[in-house]
């Protein structure tokens, strides 16, 4: 609190986080932000660093709580940053009123999607042009019925790792959308939801390569492992996938591919998805089905999946197989 931060999570401390970190920015030796174990109220943080070489250390060990106010965007947001950690605390996006508002169908912004992993507006943690990002511990929750409300969301992004992370959201858990030819994710949590996907909007488009997801459990959850892609025409791709020692449990659809991807069935394209889905691997998946067809995989006309592999794949409806 040396910069002025104000506990108790009632008055806004916003310009004493930007004083610690733009003094940790102009030290000449690694430098640590903290912020003790208090409830503190900040309204909107963008974290920039420029012409420093040295390691930032972000210490939590107290309560981060947005404003109120679901209008302010970027609420905590870093950008332009290299040599970065952020550790421990708990930071809360305090989603319910704007989810409350979507959900009376009345006019509402669409949300912010920065770093919150508890009841964030939208994504949680949202992980866009970035390289070299290592997630570990993260623990990510919000109601089964909060809107939009996706995990890390990962997009233009190489060589992300998450490890032993929990995830409970009311959207997808660990979605991947079009990156650069080698955008590269390997997980070893125990998660609950994880998408390849969606691909295929926009004609011209990247696609999503070089990606393995370890020993994951899934409790509940409507899709397993999936990949999703839109029925019209795009160059894009989903190509050298592993799913690896996944646990389902009771899963709507363990695993699924999905290329005539059309949530709530509205203005849906009726076309052929233009997206190549090449070599993707399924090796000891396991577990409960909450459906007899626990496996479908539902291919473009046109342009057919290709490569695809199950080996010691093991799921169960009840005290019965299931069905593909």
């Amino acid at each position: 609190m040396s910069f002025g931060a104000k506990p108790k999570g009632k008055s806004d401390s916003s310009k004493a986080f930007l004083d610690g970190w733009t003094a940790a920015c102009a030290s000449d030796r690694p430098a640590t932000v903290y912020i003790p174990p208090r409830r503190f109220l900040v309204s909107r943080v963008e974290f920039n660093r420029k012409n420093w070489s040295e390691v930032i250390t972000v210490r939590i060990d107290g309560t981060l709580v947005v404003s109120p106010d679901y209008n302010v965007i970027n609420w905590m947001r870093f950008e332009g940053v290299i040599r970065v950690s952020i550790c421990g605390g708990t930071l809360d996006g305090g989603g319910a009123n704007l989810w409350a508002c979507k959900k009376s169908g009345r006019s509402c912004p669409k949300g912010d999607q920065w770093i919150m992993p508890i009841n964030s507006q939208m994504f949680h943690i949202p992980i866009e042009n970035c390289h070299n990002v290592n997630l570990m511990n993260i623990k990510i929750s919000a109601p089964g019925n909060s809107p939009n409300t996706d995990g890390i969301h990962i997009c233009r992004s190489k060589h992300v790792t998450i490890v032993n992370s929990h995830i409970r959201t009311g959207d997808d858990c660990i979605p991947l959308a079009p990156a650069p030819p080698t955008c590269g994710l390997k997980t070893c949590p125990v998660v609950l939801a994880m998408d390849i996907g969606s691909l295929g909007w926009d004609l011209e488009e990247a696609g999503v390569q070089n990606v393995t997801l370890k020993t994951a459990t899934f409790i509940g959850t409507e899709n397993g492992v999936r990949v999703k892609t839109w029925a019209r025409p795009s160059n894009g791709y989903a190509r050298d996938v592993v799913f690896q020692h996944c646990l389902m449990v009771n899963v709507k659809y363990p695993i699924i591919i999905d290329q005539n991807y059309c949530p709530n069935n509205l203005n849906c394209p009726h076309q052929d998805s233009g997206v190549k889905i090449h070599n993707v691997t399924y090796h000891d998946i396991h577990g409960t089905s909450a459906m007899k067809v626990a496996i479908k995989l539902d291919c473009s006309r046109k342009f057919p999946c290709t490569g695809i592999t199950f080996h010691e794949v093991n799921l169960t409806y009840g005290d019965q197989p299931t069905d593909t």
